[in-house]
């Protein structure tokens, strides 16, 4: 039983590689936390940080490319929005790995 419980753990190191690189940027970090409140527009995330457009843009194409984040094109801009399903499995995958050793 443990030999498969590590296997499937083993695999899921490889599903979740991505979104802790995402996670590992202090900018990101934020940018996640003020999405958990709602959707934004990229022009609000922007007022809150001091740095340029194109530099946004590479946050929030790290923060989609790990499926943490969904982004929606309104006109000008995107819109973005937290991807809860990917962001409750990343909570229980933690929740899984702590527990063993508790």
């Amino acid at each position: 039983m443990l030999i498969y419980e590590m296997k499937c753990v083993m695999q899921s190191y490889a599903d979740f590689e991505l979104i802790f690189k995402a996670l590992a940027d202090e900018k990101r970090l934020k940018i996640i936390d003020m999405l958990s409140y709602g959707e934004m527009c990229a022009c609000k995330i922007l007022e809150k940080f001091n740095f340029s457009q194109p530099a946004l843009s590479q946050h929030m194409k790290v923060l989609c490319n790990s499926g943490l984040v969904h982004g929606v094109r309104e006109g000008a801009w995107m819109h973005y929005t937290l991807n809860n399903e990917k962001y409750s499995q990343l909570i229980q995958f933690i929740t899984s790995i702590s527990s063993r050793r508790l």
